[in-house]
């Protein structure tokens, strides 16, 4: 047995003393192996070393240690995960973010730590911060792939426990009336933020998502043309997507620089339309973080129900009530790679579907039928 508990020097005392924490050592094929077993009980460390001598003597048998894997942190792990991610993958932005909040939560840890029972407080995490399940769900899996090996056994017992995958409901997803799309705007011109009514106005009359309208810096806008570039997207679709501006949207943004030049002077191609600072922006090279917080306020005030996406999906759905807006065309506007895509958003509102079906009636002929008599007024004499 060469399990010990090495000794230190107390910096403050100078005393020896010795660790809590058993080590193990023993030689291998001409190698000396000393590692700590982490555990303050001699009875774990004289079974970590065993089993370390087994799996150095499976190695030689064609199977792998993954011993060195195990140790690292899960932080590093999801990094060089994301590098090889984005080289392979045009549009990275999702991963990105999946990852910076399993980073967050679970980044310190070694990947060796991460068990069933740790992804599902990870889950209960995440719903206390208020995540959406399919946010959440997607943010496991990410977890789950950067474990390889580790994750799949993982995600086999959650499965047998039913407790892979949260809950997503029903759809939610509407598309705003132009009542309620004069409110909304109505109540974002009462907001002291100078963002959210230009941000509001793209988000409908362009089908910015949220990311890509604080991702747009002025290099991606031309005023002159009346023309934006999206720039970073979900989507590879979505990425480099020319959008024209409508007249609002042209408003909108014509005036926003205006107020952009009085609060800084000038418009770099550099800086973001929509730049940080609470409660007034104050550092155009930085993004703003959301436009969720006034908007949960504004739909309070205007007493409409939905979420900022809906304005997304107000967006295409009004689109697709218009006789010239082929599927290409809104698929081009709205950055979507698939028929399924355009159907998910594309709900052609009651309205519009009764005026298709009302088309299809043959109207009646204006010509007066020959030998009918004539109707006159009731307040007109008759010949006796």
């Amino acid at each position: 047995m060469a399990v010990y508990r090495p000794k230190y020097r107390d910096q403050k005392t100078g005393k020896l003393k010795e660790s809590a924490t058993w080590w193990y050592h023993f030689s291998f094929a001409g190698r000396r192996i000393q590692e700590s077993s982490k555990s303050a009980r001699k009875t774990v460390a004289v079974e970590a070393e065993k089993n370390r001598r087994r799996d150095l003597e499976k190695s030689f048998n064609g199977i792998k240690d993954n011993r060195a894997d195990r140790i690292r942190r899960v932080s590093d792990v999801a990094d060089a995960y994301l590098a090889a991610y984005k080289l392979r993958h045009e549009s990275y932005t999702f991963a990105d973010y999946a990852l910076k909040h399993v980073k967050k939560h679970l980044g310190s840890l070694i990947t060796a730590d991460i068990a069933d029972h740790v992804v599902k407080d990870y889950q209960s995490a995440r719903l206390k911060e208020k995540a959406s399940p399919k946010s959440i769900n997607e943010e496991v899996g990410f977890l789950l792939r950067i474990l390889e090996d580790q994750g799949d056994a993982i995600r086999a017992t959650m499965r047998r426990q039913k407790t892979l995958r949260l809950a997503t409901g029903k759809s939610v997803a509407r598309a705003f009336t132009e009542d309620e799309k004069t409110a909304l705007l109505a109540e974002a011109r009462k907001r002291r933020s100078p963002h959210i009514v230009p941000a509001l106005t793209l988000a409908l009359h362009c089908g910015l998502r949220d990311a890509e309208l604080r991702d747009l810096t002025w290099s991606k806008v031309d005023l002159a043309k009346a023309l934006l570039v999206v720039g970073d997207s979900k989507t590879e679709a979505g990425e480099g997507r020319p959008v024209p501006l409508n007249s609002d949207a042209l408003a909108a943004l014509v005036a926003h620089a205006k107020w952009y030049l009085d609060k800084f002077g000038e418009t770099r191609p550099e800086w973001y339309l929509f730049p940080f600072g609470q409660p007034q922006p104050t550092n155009p090279a930085k993004p703003a973080t959301s436009f969720k917080t006034v908007w949960t306020r504004i739909r309070k005030d205007a007493k409409i129900t939905g979420r900022w996406h809906d304005n997304r999906h107000t967006f295409i759905t009004d689109l697709a009530e218009q006789p010239d807006a082929s599927d290409e065309t809104i698929r081009q506007l709205a950055g979507h790679v698939s028929k399924q895509m355009l159907e998910h958003y594309s709900h052609i509102r009651m309205k519009a579907k009764r005026r298709a079906v009302d088309s299809l009636v043959k109207k009646p002929k204006t010509e007066p039928i020959p030998n009918e008599p004539a109707k006159v007024s009731a307040k007109v004499e008759l010949p006796n």
